[in-house]
């Protein structure tokens, strides 16, 4: 049964634009699932984290297709146009034990044949959470990188706001990789683009304010740990050729250029921005670069976000899972933004002041906003009839709401343990039309078998009591 969250059927979303009392639902129900006509037509992608098997499954929640792999997932996965499965994996490390680590992207075929697989983990680096397929083939990765206790006092880290176990600092970089040759062709830093306003003897001492373009070195907005941005989704824009990344530990997205070189990437000048690998954009909590007071601040830790693309109906808007943690009341909603983008792809802001719009142009919350709380992992998808496809994360529970916030789709991943669920990273649909499926087998295969779940408030993989 749906154990967990029933309560939600009940529910009257508030929305930015309308509000709809969630009366029509008119569901066919079996266990584990209620769907509806309004559902958008597809078939639905997921890893459960605590199990190394991937499955898609039709809108009724039975099997379709299934992929044993060689690891759990650390964290996401994806289906590509070609029917190839793009899948994270997760290893063990004693160096980069914060949740979300991974470690390896590996490919598998519709079969299930392994075609490629790439590490990139040592005592220094590792991956983590998210990848993007790109145009070219090309993978975009994101991983931690060390840097010792000395390097971040030489960058003017101040003393003070560094871990307690002399673990250093672990700031995040993009890597992209070519998966036929296995070479880095591209990469971008943090590390490249402080400020701090710590140690005046350092060139990069400033005034974090004047400058919304850098990453306030000192910025810590919780406790103090080495893990320090914890970026944890990653987006490209093919025609904007720019980057988005979901800042966790900043409460933030930012938008960087990819059209610059490596060279360019790690300076302030080039690509087609001419400002290098500097941030193009950033919203969310404008704390984070001092301009704005903490009534200011609109995300809370989030994950996955994405520009709506790709024959959506809004196109080039962007769309954030925000978990809501650490906001007065814990709760978790999903915003729709409109950024502010002129035509040459660059991004307008008056100077000293935060970056707009001031509020979404689309939310989805609950009618008593704490009864949807996901605190970690998580994201959302909008589809191309204008719904919205939500991931609850810890819960393993998917549900699909209109514009109106009506749910007109769920799905809760069964467990072996109804006193425990089972985590997913993320969830993603497919339209029926979708490339991948032609000429494939997708009859029915029945429903996913009960999974061993995890117990309340533990979390992975990447290290007990992190924050995937």
């Amino acid at each position: 049964m749906l154990k967990l969250h029933r309560r939600l059927l009940l529910i009257a979303p508030i929305l930015t634009l309308v509000l709809s009392a969630n009366s029509s639902f008119s569901p066919v129900f079996q266990e584990g699932i209620q769907t509806t006509a309004e559902a958008y037509p597809g078939y639905t992608l997921f890893a459960p984290m605590s199990s190394t098997t991937v499955y898609l499954i039709d809108n009724d929640g039975q099997v379709v297709h299934s992929w044993e792999t060689a690891s759990r997932p650390g964290n996401a996965v994806y289906l590509l146009e070609n029917g190839d499965l793009l899948h994270t994996g997760s290893t063990r490390s004693s160096q980069f034990t914060a949740g979300g680590g991974g470690g390896t992207v590996e490919l598998y075929s519709w079969e299930g044949e392994l075609l490629w697989s790439f590490e990139y983990a040592g005592d220094d680096y590792r991956l983590h959470h998210d990848v993007e397929i790109m145009p070219n083939g090309n993978v975009l990765m994101i991983a931690w990188e060390s840097k010792t206790v000395q390097e971040a006092l030489a960058a003017g880290r101040d003393p003070s706001l560094l871990p307690e176990d002399d673990a250093g600092l672990w700031p995040d970089h993009v890597i992209e990789v070519d998966p036929n040759t296995d070479e880095i062709v591209w990469e971008w830093h943090v590390w490249d683009h402080l400020v701090q306003d710590y140690d005046p003897s350092l060139e990069n001492f400033g005034v974090v304010a004047d400058h919304p373009e850098l990453i306030d070195l000192n910025y810590v907005p919780g406790h103090v740990n080495s893990d320090w941005n914890h970026i944890n989704s990653i987006d490209y824009n093919a025609e904007l050729d720019q980057i988005m990344l979901s800042v966790h530990s900043f409460s933030e997205i930012w938008i960087i250029d990819h059209s610059t070189t490596t060279s360019e990437a790690a300076g302030h000048t080039g690509g087609n921005s001419g400002l290098g690998g500097d941030l193009l954009y950033r919203w969310g909590n404008p704390q984070a670069y001092d301009v704005g007071p903490s009534s200011d601040q609109q995300l809370f830790q989030q994950h996955d976000a994405q520009w709506i693309t790709d024959g959506q109906p809004v196109e080039d808007n962007i769309l954030i899972f925000n978990n809501g943690n650490r906001r007065q009341r814990a709760y978790s909603s999903v915003v729709e933004i409109i950024p502010p983008i002129d035509t040459d792809g660059m991004y307008t802001n008056i100077d000293g002041s935060a970056f707009a719009p001031e509020a979404p142009l689309w939310e989805y919350v609950a009618g008593e906003p704490t009864d949807f709380y996901a605190d970690h992992i998580s994201g959302a998808q909008r589809l191309p009839n204008g719904n919205t496809l939500i991931c609850d994360g810890p819960s393993g529970y998917f549900f699909e709401v209109t514009e109106d916030g009506e749910i007109v789709w769920e799905y809760e991943v069964p467990s072996s343990d109804e006193s425990q669920s089972v985590t997913v990273f993320r969830a993603e649909r497919y339209s029926l039309d979708y490339a991948a499926f032609e000429d494939k087998d997708l009859a029915p295969q029945g429903p996913v078998p009960a999974i061993v779940g995890r117990p309340p408030g533990t979390r992975g993989p990447g290290g007990e009591g992190g924050r995937p």
